[in-house]
């Protein structure tokens, strides 16, 4: 049972610890679950900033739903950051909802995020609690973007890219997250079409131009990300197509053309040589955890076009240091939900949870992220 009323759950992985950094910097004590606790306090001690200063325990527990539900017993949100979530993120929205806690996580898996929405949003309202996936830098600063556009009268059509630059796109990666990639090849992806979702074309790219860059940079759907998915049903837009691009062309090109290899190889192979085979490319990609990110090299765009009949805008966030400004997001929504303020309870976005404008402003404020909003 935790004795703290936040739970950081993957509190051993590299967004775990930023998370908790900014829980500290705010004061708010936490209780830290993984699987394994002496691996954790050391980890902690490595790398959480002001960890002298903390309030917080640290839980060991096994990845099941029972046993995660007892962990989370006695919180009140839970931060959970253990991917890939396609594979093991429902039984974490099982448990939290179970113990009567708010969910937030940290992916943009689309099949993550329709499962989650199916099977448990319509519990969580009932419980008057906040499921909200995708709490992190990649998607709600593109759904910032994409809100921002949106306060312009007659927009209903969105496209939306989220370009990042750090030294190497697999030097600035985290474990989890290149798991994450690579299980996208097992998945759907999906965009808004005319109140529809739509499958995406398999493994096409997409060179954009955008004007803060010099090069053209090589974008994929990512697995369509969960902005189709939050602006399904919504009646101010009809259309919402999402990309995501590193500034490192080649590595996004061999993420692509590994797609093309799994179609051909892999894809009508039992589940468990598929497994052993997504951990071996995730081995070789990513083989560490990287260090902590330097607003020097890690800088991000998200732009978001709308379009209305007779109407465009541009709305663009800057920000640095994505996983960094993941454990603020974080942190800025657990502020909201422990004041209990949120707009509905359910399957929402961060966005529609807690406002845009504050999620900005808390970044603004920070000196992690700016905004600026053109017309034409």
């Amino acid at each position: 049972m935790a004795k703290h009323p936040v739970v950081v759950y993957g509190a051993s992985g590299y967004t775990g610890m930023l998370t908790m950094d900014w829980l500290i910097d705010q004061d708010i004590p936490f209780t830290a679950v993984a699987r394994n606790a002496q691996r954790t306090e050391e980890m902690m001690r490595q790398r959480v900033v002001r960890l002298e200063s903390a309030r917080y325990e640290i839980v060991e527990c096994a990845h099941d739903v029972a046993a995660l539900t007892a962990a989370f017993r006695g919180a009140r949100v839970v931060c959970n950051t253990v991917g890939p979530f396609v594979r093991f993120g429902l039984e974490g929205v099982q448990a939290a909802l179970a113990a009567g806690c708010h969910h937030l996580d940290t992916t943009g898996e689309q099949s993550y995020v329709l499962a989650a929405r199916e099977r448990f949003g319509a519990a969580y309202a009932d419980a008057n609690l906040v499921l909200a996936p995708s709490t992190s830098y990649m998607y709600t600063l593109s759904e910032i973007a994409a809100e921002l556009a949106l306060e312009t009268p007659g927009i209903d059509a969105l496209e939306t890219a989220s370009l990042s630059r750090g030294p190497r796109a697999s030097a600035g990666i985290t474990v989890g997250s290149t798991a994450s990639i690579f299980e996208m090849y097992r998945a759907k992806e999906h965009f808004l079409w005319d109140n529809a979702l739509v499958e995406h074309e398999k493994h096409k790219g997409y060179e954009i131009s955008v004007p803060e860059l010099l090069l053209p940079v090589f974008c994929l759907p990512w697995s369509g990300t969960s902005l189709p998915v939050f602006f399904e049903g919504d009646p101010r837009v009809r259309h919402c197509f999402s990309l995501v691009g590193f500034y490192d062309n080649p590595a996004m090109r061999m993420v692509a053309a590994l797609g093309q290899k799994w179609d051909a190889e892999y894809r009508n192979l039992p589940q468990e040589q598929q497994d052993a085979v997504l951990q071996q490319i995730v081995s070789s990609t990513t083989p560490a955890m990287p260090p902590r990110e330097r607003t020097t090299l890690n800088r991000s765009i998200d732009i978001a076009v709308g379009r209305g009949q007779l109407t465009s805008v541009r709305a663009v966030v800057h920000s640095v240091t994505p996983y960094i400004t993941t454990g603020a997001l974080q942190t800025a929504a657990v502020m909201k939900l422990l004041d209990g303020r949120f707009a509905q309870p359910g399957f929402v976005s961060a966005c529609q949870a807690f406002g845009h404008r504050y999620l900005l402003a808390f970044l603004e404020q920070r000196g992690l992220a700016r905004a600026s909003v053109t017309h034409s």
